[in-house]
């Protein structure tokens, strides 16, 4: 079930729209537009003239720019609005280039070191992460994307055709339950920063990081879940036909505009499967924290409140 509540707002973020220079000047009149403190952001300092609809506009690329815990800029390609034009051409060209081992190396590689960018860069900004542990997450969900991708290619060599080509599937799928956890293990570790309703913090919790991370990487293999599962089926039948046969050089670039398609709904439905701003019951807590919230506020607070991520 979707969730209505934030799912208008991932459809902002997630609209490739929002990577568009042409954005610039509806966003910050200066220069250094990219910065948090824009000025629809600035009590009063809305320049004259400014309508609703450049008001909204602004606050659109805002969201989708813009860390919701830090309010510091996100990189460009780890931003939810480059998931369509990003994972569309990688997972097309990895759905393509499926029967040699060497081809399935390489665009593993290529999807492992963008997801890394994209779970580094939508992370809970509250739980710091070390440049070692970074490295640390990266080679573990590379190695086991090839690991899977590799060992499941030459395992389905006299398997049905069209089991070979969901390898590429399998293989995201294992390597998403790896990288994200890893990305974020010190949420894990340390607990995620929880807080009552109005945002003010009660503490960490490692129950809230788990429940958060689980939800995150069943998002993301929902998200990559129709486009590498039906395409395979709809390119088998395609390719039986003669036409198909004479341009086998546009394969490749016809299953990046499929998965493109896919990609452009799947985005905001899977981020929304889940609230970013997630809830737990206090009686689910640590016994610790869960006793630190009753001696402070009694029965006032029945859930604590954190940022699950993307």
């Amino acid at each position: 079930m979707l969730h209505a509540g934030i799912s208008p707002r991932l459809w902002v973020a997630s609209n490739t729209s929002s990577i568009s220079p042409t954005a610039a000047p509806l966003f910050c009149p200066t220069p250094d537009w990219m910065k948090p403190k824009c000025w629809w952001r600035a009590a009063g300092s809305v320049p004259p003239g400014t309508t609703e609809e450049q008001l909204h506009y602004a606050k659109k690329l805002y969201d989708s720019a813009f860390h919701p815990d830090t309010g510091d800029r996100m990189n460009l390609i780890g931003r939810m609005s480059f998931q369509v034009p990003g994972g569309m051409a990688i997972t097309g060209f990895m759905l393509q280039f499926y029967r040699t081992v060497p081809a399935v190396v390489f665009w593993q590689w290529v999807n492992q070191s963008f997801n890394a960018l994209v779970n580094y860069t939508n992370r809970n900004a509250a739980s710091p992460i070390t440049p070692k542990q970074i490295g640390v997450a990266y080679v573990t969900a590379t190695s086991t994307a090839l690991a899977t991708a590799v060992g499941l290619n030459l395992y389905t060599k006299k398997a049905p055709p069209l089991v070979a080509r969901w390898v590429p599937f399998a293989a995201v799928a294992a390597a998403n339950c790896v990288n994200i956890p890893m990305m974020r293990q010190q949420e894990i570790l340390h607990g995620i920063a929880v807080t009552d309703e109005d945002g003010n913090k009660l503490g960490h919790s490692r129950k809230a990081a788990v429940k958060g991370i689980t939800q995150v990487v069943i998002s993301r293999v929902t998200m990559a879940a129709p486009g590498m599962i039906i395409l395979p089926i709809i390119m088998q039948r395609l390719e039986k036909h003669r036409f198909m046969q004479k341009i086998t050089f546009l394969h490749g670039p016809l299953q990046v505009m499929m998965v493109g398609v896919f990609l452009i709904f799947m985005v905001p439905a899977a981020c929304s499967l889940f609230p970013q701003r997630c809830s737990m019951a206090v009686s689910k807590l640590e016994p610790e924290l869960r006793e630190s919230i009753i001696s402070q506020y009694g029965e006032q607070i029945s859930h604590v409140y954190f940022n699950k991520g993307l």
